[in-house]
């Protein structure tokens, strides 16, 4: 690449990234002041970042509301939310933007060449240009505003990050974390929350939020990346011409600064809201929070997540269990947080009590000198090095292109030294230097120097606190009805009158010239012919096994379903349960934690889960398996299967205590994820009213399972035994040779490994080859009796989770690829502009599944029955659904952007054995892709039905706030409280 070709640009750095097999190249922008980093290869998942430094400076939320708000519209072009039309309308493989507490991305991606530089073109045309200058109203939607319906009240604050970070602070977990930052930096910008504390949102005036704008969002001021098989000198051209030569470089103060080492006060005790039918007891945090160094030295970067492993996230890691077993609490978590110029280290002992503060702190001090001096267990180490090192060797990142991640990384050092990105890219070294250095004192140093001799750290106690939330939600009613009664009528008349106009803005469409401006590809741009699933049904030793032949890099995917048919719907909770503990308890041969490290040495890791596949000619029929999944190099594919083995054939299920240490950690943790996802809860649940399939999901992950859970923890003594009795009974009955079904992932040399090391593995399995015809048995709906119970959970949260849910081909509709189409037009257009730019939820999604399962659902929403309201609605919109041949094409390439994600070997392995064991073809996913491009506003219209019969179903589920779900019972048959 001869970047000195173009003037405009000054060479910082080149070099070749082995680890990536990438070149790279730092440049500055002569006259913009813009740096840009490019990494060129053959990854055809292309990605484009403009990043910005923004510390701020108080708790308004200012980077967050300005990264919501610059996507509503800009000068070239003038869409109210050209971001939602470019999820309708484009190719892209991520589209997206994230606020940090430093700095603020905007990242894209796409595999499709044209598709790729339309949305370079609005992101940027967006960061530099946008409409918010011209129409306070987007200040007023995405940030905060009043809302005066009329002159006699209430008064009430309503807007979409408002309420987004409502939700975040009714975590106790996000809580802490923000009074961490707050006490470890008190003179940087990371002592305020950047996403914005909910009290002090109201605080931030539209001046200050448009001079945050002029302030950081410049050219001078960006970081601006570029990654993938594409024209680097055709990209760079564009750049200059179109946006950073009408830019003048100046200074722009936006370093971060770095605090100085001091001694915080010895302890700080913070509270948290729980509800009043909830205990105060046992619901205390304790932690002890430490600043090491930087993010600009490399080796500890990477050491420290080692560290991490060793002292804390490992089964069994030695601080962790120390407090365990010192009664300190039931779930120990924390960690090493980068990303930030200075990291934190802690350490978190969840569900305890306050008294126990001294004993926790002395706990964790005589761990860690005694693992200074007497020294870290070397396996420990060696697994946590070989974990890391693989992890970054794969770069699986599961849904997320690894250009995109790179890119994201990269920041890691970028943001605060201009001329060094490739740092953290460059991590061989690193792992090099640390495996010399594991046996002589390294890591034992790093605990000496950073965590023992270290005043930069905090105590923060957690403490909760009944009638928390009443009290905020009583101040804040008290401040809005003074406010009122302190406006003069005119003030009265003029908030309604902006009431009702930012109404008339958001329900107003953008005209049709101005949603022209957005670029967007034709029919003819999208390929014709659906993925291709290049599975083979083989059969090994007597076993059926599919293969999907991929080049891995030498990586075999192994997956072992062994079929849970048989299991009767009482013993699903059980299922669950045993899911969560193999792996993760002593062996005849190994310890647990003994046990994970030797795994992390020899393989990729090894998890469990539990497999759930609709029956698409059987309605509501599904298979259940029990799944091990493993990933290894192709010489260590006998070594996975042998841990396998050893797991299956000598856990120790009935270790009372270690059995104790995992239902009382898993409670804690499911209780976090209830409540943090709680969309996800409220489908799972509502859908279990009327599908088996969700309610085995709702008996092994949903709230039944956390019932269960709960009742384990707390009768412990009592209910062991029958414990005990059921894991093993499940274990004698799943795990046996013909009840096994694998799918292997790996080219042909890999798969010869397999071959190889199967009949091994097989020999020590029970039982024989009983041909059950299909891989895996079906169950029928009839062996679980559903019930309609529709409830409403209270919890202490600000927001709520609203979900209907129902069955459409028990109405007698069939599935149609026009359903894929329905999701973009309602999770982007009706239920987009009705839940979400009006109602001020930060979210709302839906689903049709070939089951016939569909859902709506609103996330982190301020209404209740408003929403409902609106699902209700939807059958009336499809009736009347209209648009023009731009906008049916603009839904359909957005569609099938979701069906062309690209994926891994391994996600690729995990498809194929997904729709072979839901019966889905070739030719059914082909017959979907038609439908889809072939598609017109009729067949969207012809959906009107098959809405109706979903919500005719009547299931209902919402997740919230215990006031909110009582002012509307009239909704549910019952409420109740979640915790």
């Amino acid at each position: 690449m001869k970047i000195s070709d173009f003037n405009a640009y000054e060479k910082i750095k080149e070099k070749d990234i082995e680890e990536l097999n990438s070149g790279a190249v730092v440049l500055r922008h002569k006259k913009s002041g813009a740096r840009i980093f490019l990494l060129s290869n053959e990854d055809e998942n292309k990605v484009f970042a403009v990043g910005f430094r923004t510390p701020v400076s108080d708790n308004t939320g200012v980077p967050h509301i300005m990264e919501h708000s610059v996507l509503c519209g800009s000068e070239k072009f003038p869409v109210k939310d050209p971001f939602v039309e470019l999820v309708k309308g484009s190719l892209n493989t991520f589209l997206n933007a994230m606020t940090y507490s430093d700095k603020t991305v905007y990242p894209v991606a796409s595999c499709n060449d044209k598709d790729f530089q339309n949305l370079m073109d609005v992101y940027l045309d967006a960061v530099f240009q946008p409409n918010i200058y011209h129409n306070e109203m987007i200040f007023k939607q995405e940030g905060w505003h009043y809302e005066l319906e009329n002159e006699e009240g209430p008064l009430a604050l309503n807007g979409v990050v408002y309420n987004e970070m409502k939700g975040v602070f009714s975590s106790p977990e996000s809580v802490l974390d923000r009074y961490i930052r707050k006490v470890l930096f008190p003179d940087t910008a990371y002592r305020f929350e950047s996403g914005g504390d909910p009290e002090e949102i109201p605080e931030l005036t539209y001046e200050q939020f448009l001079e945050f704008h002029r302030t950081y969002y410049h050219p001078s001021n960006s970081y601006i990346y570029l990654y993938g098989n594409m024209d680097m000198e055709e990209k760079l051209r564009f750049l200059d011409e179109e946006y950073l030569s009408h830019y003048e470089a100046r200074t722009v103060d936006s370093e971060i600064a770095m605090q100085k080492e001091f001694t915080p006060e010895s302890e700080y005790e913070i509270f948290y809201p729980v509800t009043e039918e909830e205990s105060e007891e046992g619901k205390t945090y304790l932690s002890v929070n430490t600043v090491v160094g930087t993010d600009l030295d490399a080796r500890l970067y990477v050491a420290f997540q080692i560290l991490e492993y060793a002292l804390l996230s490992a089964p069994g890691a030695p601080l962790k269990q120390a407090l365990i077993d010192a009664g300190i609490g039931t779930d120990i978590y924390g960690g090493y947080d980068s990303g930030v110029l200075q990291p934190v280290f802690s350490v978190i002992a969840k569900n305890t009590e306050k008294k126990k503060k001294e004993q926790f702190l002395s706990v964790i001090r005589k761990t860690l000198e005694t693992l200074a001096e007497e020294g870290i267990d070397e396996k420990s180490l060696e697994a946590g090095i070989n974990y890391y090192e693989f992890k970054y060797r794969e770069a699986d990142f599961g849904p997320y292109p690894k250009g995109l991640m790179y890119g994201l990384q990269c920041f890691d050092s970028w943001l605060y030294d201009e001329n060094d990105p490739f740092m953290h890219l460059e991590f061989w070294e690193s792992f090099d230097y640390l495996k010399k250095h594991r046996k002589d004192g390294y890591f034992e140093a790093l605990i000496m120097d950073y965590l023992l001799n270290n005043l930069h750290q905090a105590v923060i106690i957690l403490s909760p606190k009944k009638g928390l939330d009443r009290e905020r939600e009583e101040k804040q009613m008290d401040a809005l009805a003074k406010k009122l009664d302190s406006m003069k009528a005119e003030e009265r008349r003029a908030l309604v009158r902006q009431t009702e106009e930012l109404k008339e803005y958001q329900q107003e469409p953008s005209s049709r010239e101005a949603l022209e401006t957005i670029p967007m590809l034709s029919r003819a741009d999208i390929g014709k012919e659906a993925a291709r699933l290049t599975c083979q049904e083989k059969e090994e030793a007597g076993v059926p096994v599919l293969h999907t032949e991929l080049f891995t890099s030498g990586i075999g995917y192994l997956r072992l379903a062994f079929d849970a048919g048989m299991t009767a719907p009482e013993d699903w909770p059980y299922l669950g349960f045993l899911k969560a503990v193999l792996g993760m308890v002593n062996t005849e041969r190994h310890s647990y934690l003994e046990l994970f490290n030797e795994i992390n040495i020899e393989t990729g890791g090894i998890n469990t889960s539990l497999g759930s596949y609709p029956v698409l000619k059987d309605l509501g029929s599904f298979r259940l398996s029990f799944d091990f999944t493993a990933k290894a190099f192709y010489d260590k594919i006998g070594k996975a299967f042998g841990f396998i083995d050893e797991i299956l054939h000598t856990s120790i299920v009935e270790d009372e205590k270690r059995i104790y240490e995992l239902a009382a950690r898993m409670r804690s943790r499911m209780k976090e994820r209830l409540l943090a996802g709680g969309h996800s809860t409220a489908v799972l649940r509502a859908g279990s009213y009327h599908s088996a399939a969700a309610a085995f999901g709702e008996a092994t992950s949903g709230i039944d399972y956390y019932r269960f859970l709960e009742r384990l923890e707390n009768e412990f003594e009592k209910e062991k035994e029958t414990l005990f009795r059921k894991l093993r009974e499940l274990m004698e009955k799943i795990f046996r040779k013909e009840n096994l079904f694998i799918s292997f992932t790996a080219d042909g040399t890999g798969y010869e490994s397999f071959k190889m090391e199967l009949p091994g593995f097989l020999n020590r399995l029970s039982g024989g080859n009983d041909n059950k015809g299909f891989p895996l048995r079906t169950v029928s709906p009839e062996v679980i009796s559903l019930e309609q119970k529709n409830e409403g959970f209270k919890a202490s949260s600000q927001v709520q989770y609203v979900a209907r849910c129902g069955n459409f081909r028990d109405a007698g509709y069939s599935y149609t690829g026009a359903l894929r189409i329905l999701q973009v037009i309602l999770s982007y257009d009706y239920l987009w502009t009705q839940v979400r730019v009006k109602g001020g939820a930060y979210g709302v999604m839906s689903g049709f599944g070939r089951s016939g399962d569909g859902y709506f659902v609103s996330y982190r929403d301020p209404n209740l029955g408003k929403t409902s309201q609106v699902f209700e609605g939807v059958p009336e919109y499809l009736r009347n659904f209209q648009v023009d041949e731009r906008d049916m094409t603009k839904y359909i390439i957005g569609t099938i952007s979701s069906m062309d994600t690209p994926m891994n070997p391994s996600a690729k392995g995990g498809r194929d054995m997904m729709m072979y064991l839901s019966g889905i073809t070739q030719e059914m996913l082909q017959k979907e892709r038609d439908q889809v491009i072939g598609a017109g506003e009729e067949d969207i219209r012809a959906l009107a039905g098959i809405t109706q019969a979903v919500l005719d179903t009547g299931d209902i589920c919402a997740v919230g706030n215990d006031g909110k779900i009582e002012a509307e019972r009239q909704l549910f048959k019952e409420t109740k409280r979640l915790f």
